[in-house]
């Protein structure tokens, strides 16, 4: 056996786009996703979070774990795994959906396409096959594919991104409403174009087989030369996400089955997902224990906030007084958001003190000295990011 042969398996993956990708990473940042290699950004982050913003920009998604689902009872056991009803969901649509372990912590969140009848695809960003065959013990008829690796997805977001796709010629692509699922053709196949995204801006996701991935880089940048097309790198994608409020991994919450203290994972209504937790529907994964949290409430609550000042209170500690004596939470997320002209972050809070007075403070460095200060914050309710062109059906035209 030689070097070569006895490490291939241990090789980062290379995704399907990688080729194109690599010319125009003039940085040469990489990182790692799901044993992928993958642009933490390409040339400076803020211009790429700017082209989200103001043109447009893709993110290579092919790293992000894809399962189809199909058969008689698929719909039956994924509405048993997750804690959202998904028997509410409509033929071409895409729902966003988290699942919980028995004692109510989150696993992890993602998004289920439903694809026909009785085929569905789940996405998500960590593995979760072995999970799916526990969901599945008891039921007949289910057979379960990950399609990671032959499935190549691009997100495209930003504001001129339908006027791309209009450019490449797929009809009726004005008509596709958010979180709905179209089918376009393209060389002698057909693209398939879900209108989602996690920037919280207009946006789409492209999904084809791995065979037809540069050609269809190749004219989606063809077409996009004039509307200021750029790749987006993970560095971005956090900043737009963040002001969109979507939570990330490992930053918001930790997934339960990963975790070794006992409650250092989040529970739905912790994270202010109660709403997709259905206690309406009989049965699901962890629904005594959410019920019981539902009832006593959470004891942390994911937490919006506008804090004063232009500092980011990255890695902050949340105080209920100015003279930091009652510590009542910590920052997961934040930043100077240049959308919003505000200074923006995400925290877990002690649920009895939303009440009171907030404050973060902040830690920051400036010409090699170390500075703190101390900022109020308030509580947003709303996203701090939700432009109407987001939701727009058709979208505007440039």
């Amino acid at each position: 056996m030689t070097a070569t042969s006895k490490f291939i398996d241990e090789r980062l993956k290379l995704s399907p786009f990688h080729d194109r990708q690599a010319a125009l990473n003039l940085r040469d940042a990489w990182s790692v996703w799901n044993g992928y290699k993958f642009a933490d950004y390409y040339y400076d982050a803020e211009y790429e979070y700017f082209c989200i913003r103001n043109t447009c920009g893709t993110y290579d998604i092919c790293p992000m774990q894809k399962y189809l689902i199909e058969g008689e009872h698929a719909e039956a056991m994924l509405n048993r795994m997750v804690t959202r009803d998904i028997t509410k969901l409509k033929e071409n649509r895409v729902t966003y959906v988290c699942w919980c372990t028995n004692e109510g912590r989150m696993i992890d969140d993602g998004t289920i396409f439903k694809l026909g009848s009785n085929k569905f695809m789940l996405t998500c960003g960590s593995p979760s096959l072995a999970w799916l065959r526990k969901a599945n013990f008891g039921f007949d008829h289910i057979e379960i594919n990950d399609v990671t690796d032959t499935l190549a997805a691009l997100s495209f977001q930003g504001p001129t991104t339908f006027s791309v796709l209009k450019a490449m010629g797929l009809k009726g692509i004005e008509n596709l409403k958010p979180f709905q699922i179209g089918y376009y053709d393209f060389a002698d196949t057909k693209l398939m174009i879900s209108r989602t995204g996690f920037t919280g801006d207009l946006g789409y996701e492209l999904w084809i087989q791995n065979e037809y991935a540069l050609e269809l880089w190749d004219i989606l940048y063809e077409k996009g030369d004039d509307y200021g097309i750029q790749p987006y790198g993970e560095a971005a994608t956090n900043m737009a996400r963040l002001e969109a409020g979507f939570i990330m991994p490992y930053m918001e919450f930790n997934e339960a089955l990963k975790t070794v203290h006992y409650q250092h994972d989040q529970t739905p209504f912790e994270l202010n997902l109660g709403w997709l937790v259905d206690f309406n529907k009989p049965l699901f994964n962890g629904r005594k224990a959410l019920l019981m949290d539902r009832k006593n409430g959470p004891k942390y609550t994911l937490t919006k906030l506008d804090i004063e000042g232009n500092k980011p209170a990255e890695g902050s500690y949340i105080y209920g007084d100015k003279k930091c004596s009652l510590e009542i939470g910590y920052v997961t997320s934040a930043m100077w958001s240049p959308a919003v002209k505000a200074n923006i972050a995400m925290a877990m809070i002690k649920t009895e003190h939303l009440q009171g007075e907030i404050w973060a403070e902040i830690y920051y460095e400036k010409e090699l000295r170390q500075y703190d200060k101390v900022a109020r914050c308030s509580i947003k309710e709303k996203p701090f990011w939700a432009p109407t062109r987001a939701r727009m059906t058709p979208p505007e035209h440039y």
